[in-house]
């Protein structure tokens, strides 16, 4: 498979791009009412995938700061959906981690999410549940790729331009 160079990249990337955001804006619809913040949720979806972390770790990946991110740990422990514990290899350092009532939060919140993402995936036709089906490897790849490699390979590319 010939991998796309130039503006072709840049046409798929910025289409790619826009249907990412409106379906950003697609499943905050579909999640129920929100019990905590679009960050609060990320932060505990950050902590069950992968496990307990410092503060400073959670602000970064969530652009927020770190007395921003202090706060919203206090009210998710508060809450019963967060917890703080000492480090096994540092014990002057504390790990955030997520409760199993936070587990559960996020657990429910997506099988909801998932049950009307089903409904309206029915009324599409055959060919297209086989698309988004065929396209879910691509997805979890992207998904998975860390961003900050993109940065700085532009960075690097812009450097090399001048």
């Amino acid at each position: 498979m010939e991998i796309l160079r130039g503006p072709a990249d840049e046409q798929l990337a910025a289409g790619i791009a826009a249907q990412v955001e409106r379906l950003v804006g697609f499943f905050r619809r579909l999640t129920p009412p929100p019990e905590l913040s679009p960050t609060a949720t990320a932060a505990l979806a950050t902590l069950e995938r992968f496990g307990p972390c410092r503060l400073t770790v959670l602000a970064a990946q969530a652009g927020v700061t770190q007395p921003a991110m202090s706060q919203l740990i206090r009210r998710l422990e508060e809450a019963g959906l967060a917890g703080r514990e000492p480090d096994p290899a540092d014990g002057r350092v504390v790990l955030v981690r997520v409760t199993a009532p936070g587990i559960a939060l996020l657990a429910r919140r997506r099988v909801i999410r998932a049950r009307r993402l089903a409904v309206m995936l029915r009324e599409l036709s055959p060919q297209d549940r086989a698309a988004m089906a065929a396209a879910l490897p691509a997805i979890q790849a992207l998904a998975g790729a860390d961003p900050g490699v993109a940065a700085v390979t532009l960075a690097a590319r812009q450097l090399r331009a001048t």
